[in-house]
């Protein structure tokens, strides 16, 4: 009888601890009041962010999805679905940027928080309002702008949402070190900044594709050390025209790219991808009209990077890698592979097995 008060009372407890309601101050100084932590969510971006720092448990909440950015991840998404089935079972509510994010699917699925990235906020304009009115607090993120601070935050956030404050924490402190680190680093070497140019190379050798400016790939330049020549003039993200290029002379070429691209030229990384296959992908843009003259062709600074390993906690090795790339004696004791595969061992329930990076 005694066990059966003792187990009554701890169920009670346990009850009144998992749903306490909680204020948060979100990326863009919005207060959100919601339960936490919360039972029926809608992840509307970084999804593998959200396993991370909430664990793969924190899916058995997760009612509803944008699931394209994780399925052009074709092969990292089957790698995730292969362990985790129940993940294609979850209802997509479509995509911002296209227009098809349905509000009403949204609505029906009951959720008692959606998490969105800023720029899907933003996109939403009105239909933040009719979410809300609804009844469904909206929570916002940010991981594109590739801040430390907004790094930071953003995981302290679904940690919270997760209820996994103490885990959240721990990844937030060891992003913050590495960044430190190497910011810490630059600045007592004091080198001069080499010139650097980062292309997104998923249609191939015969386009320019989009280059960053000062978020995702451009940031992780800028935080590493480089002179992002795309910086003056692409705010966001955009391409360049080819002359410029050719004019800024980058000393140093990353070609970022997926599991898949647009032909047999376009640059592929990712889960799968063999570092041969990666290796001839990337000499292929060494032959683009004019590049012979440059100064990262002429001395082989030619560098590729999986481009779903940017905007996400776990693109501190990529930092490292551009650190690596850009000042390869500084950071000799690095081992950036190394780093993007032993946060998958500490955080994610899969093992990743391809080439994320590369160098010629």
């Amino acid at each position: 009888m005694i066990h059966k008060i003792v187990s009554l009372v701890a169920l009670m407890f346990a009850s009144f601890s998992f749903a306490q309601t909680t204020t948060v101050t979100d990326i863009l100084d919005r207060e959100v009041t919601f339960n936490a932590p919360a039972q029926r969510v809608i992840v509307g971006f970084y999804p593998e962010d959200y396993m991370a720092i909430g664990t793969e448990a924190a899916y058995d909440k997760v009612v509803g999805m944008s699931k394209y950015i994780w399925q052009a991840r074709s092969a990292n998404w089957e790698m995730y679905t292969k362990h985790r089935p129940s993940l294609a079972d979850i209802p997509g509510i479509g995509r911002v940027d296209t227009k098809t994010f349905s509000v009403e699917k949204v609505i029906s699925l009951n959720p008692d928080l959606i998490m969105l990235a800023d720029w899907q906020f933003k996109g939403l304009g009105a239909d933040v309002d009719r979410l809300e009115q609804a009844g469904i607090p909206v929570i916002v993120v940010d991981y594109n702008a590739q801040t430390l601070a907004r790094h930071v935050k953003s995981t302290h956030i679904i940690g919270v949402i997760t209820g996994q404050q103490e885990r959240a924490a721990k990844i937030a402190d060891d992003y913050t070190k590495n960044m430190t680190m190497i910011t810490e680093r630059l600045a007592k070497a004091n080198l001069p900044k080499p010139r650097i140019y980062t292309e997104f190379g998923a249609a191939g050798v015969n386009e320019i594709g989009y280059t960053f400016g000062k978020n995702m790939w451009g940031a992780i330049a800028t935080m590493a050390g480089g002179d992002n020549i795309s910086a003056p003039y692409v705010e966001w993200w955009g391409k360049l025209n080819p002359e410029q290029i050719l004019a800024s002379d980058p000393q140093v070429i990353v070609i970022t790219g997926y599991e898949t691209g647009n032909g047999d030229d376009a640059m592929l990384m990712g889960q799968g991808v063999e570092e041969s296959v990666a290796q001839a992908r990337l000499a292929g843009f060494k032959q683009r009209v004019g590049w012979s003259s440059l100064s990262a062709v002429q001395n082989n600074r030619m560098f590729a990077a999986y481009h779903g390993a940017c905007r996400t906690i776990l693109d501190g090795a990529m930092v490292q890698f551009y650190a690596k790339a850009l000042y390869p004696e500084l950071f000799s004791d690095l081992n950036p592979e190394a780093a993007y595969k032993d946060f998958y061992k500490k955080y994610l329930p899969v093992t990743p097995e391809g080439t994320f990076m590369t160098a010629l």
